[in-house]
């Protein structure tokens, strides 16, 4: 059986990968095997990849070079680990996936729709995600919270990039209306979540009936359970 494959977009601090720790969450609830991955990531040359990208030291890097490392780490990723678990049936959820290189090299970058799509189609190995969520957020906002404690590469080049990388997912969202799909990411996240399971409820069922109140009640409990083994243990 295919399985499903779900990609969590956004500009740095829009709360995405909080979000893709609840989907996650929630779909295990349910008895749904997940695999949760990462953008730039999830396997060992494509974590080595990443640290090159993300280095605040390589700021000589260029656009190009820039692109086709990103390029390099998800081929990586698509064949050792997305492609396997979509075979036996897994939901995969990726935080980040080709539609960031699209807003970020694309747009931001300035390379140009033409060029980022033909290497995307290289870098995915052809592979597409059945569903992407498009945080949107006020680049201001999402700056301040993702630099609050440094800033890697990305970040630092400010919120008028931040800026440019947003237009580029909306125009992603726009040229893609049935596949990419923007939330507002303005509000707790509890709100979001509820918004992201709403847009969610058709590519993965298993959430449509989900009690959003209920969900969080658990997860509560669980962290606090967590937290006695974890004081038990160290005492």
């Amino acid at each position: 059986m295919a399985g499903t494959f779900v990609t969590f977009e956004g500009i740095d601090g829009c709360g995405k990968s909080t979000q893709v720790g609840f989907v996650a969450a929630a779909l295990s609830e349910q008895g749904t095997h997940v695999v949760r991955l990462r953008e730039p990531g999830g396997t060992a040359i494509s974590e080595k990849v990443r640290a090159l990208l993300l280095d605040p030291a390589n700021v000589d890097m260029r656009p190009e070079a820039e692109l086709l490392l990103y390029e390099a780490a998800r081929a990586q990723l698509v064949r050792q680990v997305i492609e396997p678990a979509l075979e036996v049936g897994s939901v995969v959820l990726c935080d980040r996936f080709f539609d960031s290189t699209f807003a970020y090299q694309a747009i931001a970058r300035g390379l140009g729709e033409e060029l980022v799509r033909t290497a995307n189609e290289l870098g995915s190995c052809g592979r597409t995600p059945d569903a992407t969520v498009v945080f949107d957020l006020d680049p201001q906002v999402a700056w301040g919270r993702a630099t609050r404690g440094g800033a890697d590469r990305l970040e630092a080049e400010g919120v008028a990039f931040q800026e440019r990388v947003r237009q580029g997912y909306l125009r992603a969202a726009e040229l893609e209306p049935s596949r990419v799909l923007v939330v507002d990411a303005d509000g707790t996240p509890e709100e979001v979540f509820a918004r992201t399971i709403a847009c969610l409820s058709d590519v993965l069922p298993a959430l449509s009936d989900l009690d959003v109140d209920g969900f969080f009640v658990r997860q509560a409990a669980l962290e606090r359970a967590m937290a006695d083994i974890t004081s038990s243990v160290a005492g």
